[in-house]
């Protein structure tokens, strides 16, 4: 059991903290006995826990206590850990040289300090934690650091601490029974077909990059000879679309449903027709209003989600206003007919108190942090997680756009160069757990975009890496079911460690996983990661389950 010291404003931080490093933890209590105290470096009482760990960004009277021996005081800066970049948004001390290369500052200062009388270990850490997870859940990282999943990078850093002063831990960790992690696939609904755009901007957008752009990116190489093709074949077609003789290319939900070959995915629709909404300056872009109407693309969602595909609400005006917020989720659950009903606002609009105003217009979830600009972690995590000031809302976090990656305002990337970006996004979603959301757009497989080999290339390397695949509600079901785990009773005795825990099981979701981690007494380098895996047993975790397990 970790005992937590903090201040309590970080109060509603560390229980969120604390539901993504799903481990035995409560608020300290003086009348208890802790392995681990967790500490936020403001009020450190005589402690005889076999493990202290003090947080903080400014020097302390721990400190000076403890012969600390602070060498600089840093703001805004990268850390590295296990070879891997951690970025630090607040104050950051350095403890001299490094004790050992487990955490440090690029002039290779320690921002750790180890204190032991034999019995009892103290563990200085120069930042605090959970000042840090608030800026990541609620501002966000900026995308000089999209890349790194910061968060998950701090659970890992704290539970190697526990494991290396020779205590051991139990988990319930991020992955499901079965699969290495989850895998979300949605798609933004923008447009919805071509036959609604004649002689508007997106006509003639769509009729420059079919022929003069195409005919650009073939001799530049981006695009093949056969897609050239495909996309000159589609702009001499286009009049006869608007004629009504030929099948409007841009309606791509039967091919989805093809590529994804019974893979379930979620389509997010927009709710009224010509209709721009408000930006966060007041005003009105035009380009922003959808052409369809959802009445007219309702016989075509219907089939999807008879099918096991989800249809949710691509929201125009509900990230500022919860009554438009109402509307626009009542007119969506019309459709569906169901009771629970998500959102990813357009163009990704949001706010500050979007999460709030969310959920006070009924959404059950919400996926519309991410960046528009690039691909990674703006919220620094792979996981599902409840914004501060909600109740019950959750957040599904965006990790991957095809426009991030292939627009020329954005990436600009070539297939080749995007799938190596994408590559260290899959070895985290492995390492780590969590989910992997995917956004598509609908019109992304069709001319002129044409990045449906790309996106079969990803559903196929996504299945080899072990994902389960699930749509953004039962996404956020399974991760709602994890947070309602309950470890009632974790002892250690000869060796065993007896666990007994429950959990509200929804049926149709992957089970989930209790871990064991075994001590081993000493930080471990990156040489040794590979035997990390063998460092742990796992056990099936569905509804109830009372067990003991060797360390």
């Amino acid at each position: 059991m970790i005992g937590v010291l903090a201040k309590t404003a970080d109060h509603a931080v560390v229980a969120e903290f604390f539901e993504l490093f799903k481990t035995p933890w409560e608020f300290y209590r003086a009348d208890r006995q802790y392995s681990v105290v967790l500490c936020d470096g403001e009020k450190i009482p005589g402690l005889t826990a076999k493990l202290v760990l003090v947080y903080g960004g400014r020097e302390t009277a721990f400190d000076s206590e403890k012969q600390m021996g602070i060498a600089a005081r840093l703001s805004n800066t990268v850390l590295s850990y296990q070879q891997r970049r951690l970025p630090i948004y607040g104050d950051c001390l350095t403890f001299g040289s490094a004790e050992t290369p487990l955490l440090q500052e690029e002039t290779r200062q320690s921002a750790i300090r180890h204190a032991s009388d034999g019995e009892h270990n103290w563990i200085r850490i120069g930042y605090d934690l959970f000042q840090e997870i608030r800026q990541l859940l609620t501002r966000g990282q900026p995308v000089e650091f999209a890349g790194i999943p910061t968060l998950e990078i701090h659970i890992a850093l704290l539970r190697e601490l526990i494991l290396g002063t020779g205590i051991p831990l139990v988990e319930i960790p991020p992955v499901p029974q079965a699969a290495k992690f989850i895998a979300c696939l949605t798609h933004d609904v923008d447009h919805a077909g071509i036959r609604n755009h004649m002689g508007d901007h997106t006509m003639f957008g769509f009729l420059y990059r079919a022929t003069a752009g195409s005919l650009i990116n073939l001799v530049r190489g981006r695009t093949s000879l056969k897609q050239f093709a495909t996309n000159l074949s589609a702009a001499f077609r286009l009049p006869f679309v608007y004629l009504g003789l030929a099948k409007d290319f841009w309606f791509q939900f039967e091919h989805y449903q093809e590529i994804e070959n019974g893979t379930p995915s979620t389509f997010f629709v927009i709710p009224r027709k010509d209709d721009p909404g408000i930006n966060s300056e007041g005003r009105s872009e035009s380009m922003r209003a959808a052409k369809y109407d959802l009445a007219e693309i309702a016989p075509l969602l219907r089939p999807l989600h008879a099918t096991g595909h989800e249809i949710g609400v691509h929201g125009i005006d509900a990230w500022r206003d919860s009554a438009k917020g109402r509307e626009e989720r009542e007119r969506v659950a019309e459709l569906t007919g169901t009771t629970e009903t998500g959102i990813r606002m357009h163009w990704l609009y949001f706010g500050e108190q979007s999460p709030v105003v969310l959920e006070n217009a009924g959404f059950s979830y919400d996926s519309t942090v991410g960046y528009n600009e690039t691909v990674g972690y703006r919220a620094g995590t792979t996981q599902v997680f409840k914004p501060l000031d909600t109740v019950t809302l959750l957040e599904l976090p965006m990790h991957i756009m095809d426009t991030s990656l292939f627009y020329p305002s954005y990436l600009n990337l070539s297939p080749i160069a995007a799938a190596a970006v994408i590559e260290p996004m899959m070895k985290n979603a492995v390492q780590f757990g969590g989910v992997l959301t995917v956004n598509w757009h609908d019109r992304s497989i069709a001319p002129e975009r044409l990045w449906d080999k790309f996106y079969i290339k990803l559903l196929g390397n996504l299945k080899r890496n072990g994902a389960r695949f699930l749509t953004a509600a039962k996404t956020t079901a399974w991760f709602r079911m994890r947070r309602s785990a309950v470890f009632e009773n974790i002892s250690w005795e000869n060796g065993m460690v007896h666990i007994k825990a429950v959990l509200k099981s929804e049926a149709g979701l992957p089970g989930l996983k209790i871990r064991v981690h075994k001590p081993h007494g000493g930080t471990r380098s990156k040489s040794q990661s590979s035997e990390l895996e063998s460092s742990w047993t796992d056990v099936a975790f569905d509804a109830h389950l009372e067990t003991q397990i060797a360390i």
